[in-house]
């Protein structure tokens, strides 16, 4: 197959060992930091492996704007409109055809087959990309896609590819059975990180942000990526510099808010290149953390933050937490200003507080409502998660409880041999 423009993508270099390894077996992971190319390169490089038979690939992405994206940088290394060989599948929008080959879908769309197909009979590789972020239905679509395979797949065995930028890829090796770990080098442009200082949490952080935002501006010529933890900050910081701002400056500048409750639309819009002859300033949650490039951005200005859902089991609801980030966050938000060329990362903290940072994140499967996933599991027939293998299996405690809400709701009841079942309105 032609594949168009990749040649240089570091990836290419162990493409050979990937596709030997997925003859061999069935598993593999393949660790690449960002700028590797594995999104779009690797499944393209598989669709033609004897073992697929015909089948299809399933890239899995944890976010719409990224499937979509994805699906598109793949379509155009093509020559091909989306919706041919290559196709997206997200929730309120499908782009297939009967041609479609590979399928880029979010976590939702997967649990949902696997509900419906649990062995995946037209699918011959699911590949799990940026499975660092560890979020609760990748977790919990990695375990039904391994017991589904094992109990219920009739054809040539389910072929699974976990991706990872910065997880420990040994973990993950070990849940896949000592599936093989590949690693592949990143494109990554130099990157000058410049500290500030000590900061607190209770601090505000707009009247930094906005100082550190214009001193980017004097400094570099390109656009900058702000990372800010949540929608509030994103206002507040948007009102205060668009005062700011002589009016110069401003006439040549396009302040643009980037978060998950946008439309796919204007997100979209958000990473497309600014007009000609002007900059950008994009206002942005971890919603561009990663598998996303936005065209122009030179420079990175970094809070330090992000806002967490947190479920508190002693109110049974979930708040939201903003927290520190992690190591391996930070060094992702730094990599966005050495995706097209050199560029420079203005971090908030201190380089005192860097050494301080965890090294990875909590996944969201210690931390989230279980219910959902409780509802997905009792669907799927299991009232145990240890019944399944996860990378970190799901507390018991919470569980339970997500359960009993569960119970309460009306959605499930006991039934004559004491274990759990879904009512007609959980089924519902």
């Amino acid at each position: 197959m032609d594949i168009k423009d990749t040649s240089d993508l570091p990836v290419h270099h162990v493409l050979d060992e990937l596709r030997l390894r997925l003859d061999q077996g069935h598993e593999a992971v393949l660790q690449a930091p960002p700028g590797a190319g594995k999104t779009t390169v690797v499944p393209l490089a598989l669709l033609e492996q004897d073992w697929l038979r015909g089948r299809k690939i399933l890239v899995l992405e944890p976010r719409r704007m990224a499937t979509r994206a994805a699906a598109a940088r793949m379509a155009q290394l093509l020559g091909e409109p989306v919706g041919e060989t290559v196709g997206y599948r997200i929730r309120l929008d499908t782009c297939v055809s009967e041609k479609t080959r590979i399928e880029v879908i979010t976590e939702g769309i997967l649990t949902r087959q696997l509900q419906r197909d649990p062995g995946l009979e037209d699918v011959g590789l699911v590949i799990f990309d940026e499975f660092h972020e560890r979020n609760l239905d990748s977790d919990l679509c990695l375990a039904l896609a391994l017991q589904g395979r094992a109990v219920f797949r009739e054809g040539p065995p389910l072929k699974l590819l976990v991706m990872s930028a910065t997880l420990d890829g040994e973990a993950v090796a070990e849940l896949l059975g000592g599936a093989p770990v590949i690693s592949s080098s990143g494109r990554q442009y130099p990157v000058e990180t410049r500290y500030g200082q000590a900061y607190q949490l209770r601090d505000s952080i707009v009247g930094p942000v906005v100082a550190t935002v214009q001193r980017a501006l004097s400094e570099q010529d390109g656009s900058i990526l702000v990372f800010l933890p949540g929608q509030r900050e994103i206002r507040a910081v948007a009102r205060q510099l668009s005062a700011e701002l002589d009016s110069q400056l401003a006439d040549n500048l396009v302040i643009a808010p980037l978060y998950g409750g946008l439309t796919l639309a204007r997100q979209q819009q958000v990473i497309e290149p600014a007009p000609p002859g002007k900059r950008k300033v994009v206002l942005s949650t971890n919603i561009a953390e990663t598998s996303l490039t936005i065209e122009g951005v030179e420079a990175v200005v970094d809070s330090g933050l992000a806002r967490e859902a947190v479920f508190d089991p002693v109110t049974g609801m979930t708040r939201l937490a903003t927290r520190r980030i992690s190591k391996a966050s930070a060094t992702q938000r730094e990599g966005r200003a050495g995706r097209l060329g050199p560029g420079i990362c203005y971090r908030l903290w201190s380089e005192e507080q860097q050494q301080r940072l965890i090294p990875q994140g909590t996944p969201e499967i210690l931390l989230a409502d279980l219910a959902p996933m409780a509802l997905q599991l009792l669907t799927w027939g299991v009232s145990d998660p240890a019944e399944l293998a996860w990378l970190d299996l799901p507390p018991a405690a919470p569980f339970a409880q997500a359960v009993d809400i569960l119970e309460v709701c009306g959605a499930v009841f006991r039934n004559d041999s004491g274990a759990y079942q879904l009512t007609p309105h959980g089924v519902r």
